[in-house]
């Protein structure tokens, strides 16, 4: 029997296990909480502490959600805009959040906090790993960046470097393991 000679490959890791829960929301309060102000200050364009309407709109289109996307969720908005304010501020956010979580979800029940915890990170990873294949490229990471609209996102060599910073076996890219390494360790010096 003749082999080929052909190069080994690194196997790719294992992809992060498929989301089975009801709820966006995580179950761990800190980690909730980051991921809430993140979007609220990718959100909050201008950085005057709240989101409006037009804010909110532009936010889902370069999401690449629907154009006018928040027209649909004008009623449901203006319900947590505090009198005298444009938009939302960080707790009327919080607050939104929590009502579309439970209208569209349901409440969750927090008996399986490390579960959905693992969960929410693999969601998490997922949009990073555009083309599935278990790592976080830097292309693929400038790529989310960019459609983010992050300053990161337009420098090769900033995102090369937020790779090398959690890329712990040093393979220039970031497997699930390393990114939920990094996750808690953010969670961890937050809290």
């Amino acid at each position: 029997m003749v082999r080929s000679e052909e190069p080994e490959k690194k196997p790719a890791a294992a992809p992060p296990p498929e989301r089975a829960g009801k709820s966006f929301r995580l179950r761990s309060s800190s980690l909730n909480t980051i991921r809430l102000r993140r979007v609220f200050d990718l959100f909050d364009q201008n950085g005057d502490g709240e989101i409006t309407l037009p804010e909110l709109d532009r936010a889902l289109a370069r999401l690449g959600l629907e154009e006018g996307g928040a027209k649909e969720l004008e009623s449901a908005v203006t319900a947590f805009i505090k009198p005298g304010h444009e938009g939302l501020g960080f707790e009327d956010f919080t607050g939104l959040h929590q009502s579309l979580g439970d209208a569209l979800f349901g409440v969750a029940v927090a008996d399986e906090e490390a579960a959905e915890v693992e969960e929410e990170l693999a969601e998490a990873f997922r949009v990073f790993d555009e083309n599935g294949d278990g790592f976080i490229s830097a292309k693929e990471l400038q790529s989310v960046l960019g459609k983010l609209g992050l300053s990161e996102g337009r420098d090769i060599t900033r995102v090369c470097e937020m790779i090398s910073s959690v890329d712990r076996d040093h393979d220039g890219r970031v497997d699930f393991s390393e990114f939920k390494n990094m996750m808690v360790s953010i969670s961890a010096r937050s809290s």
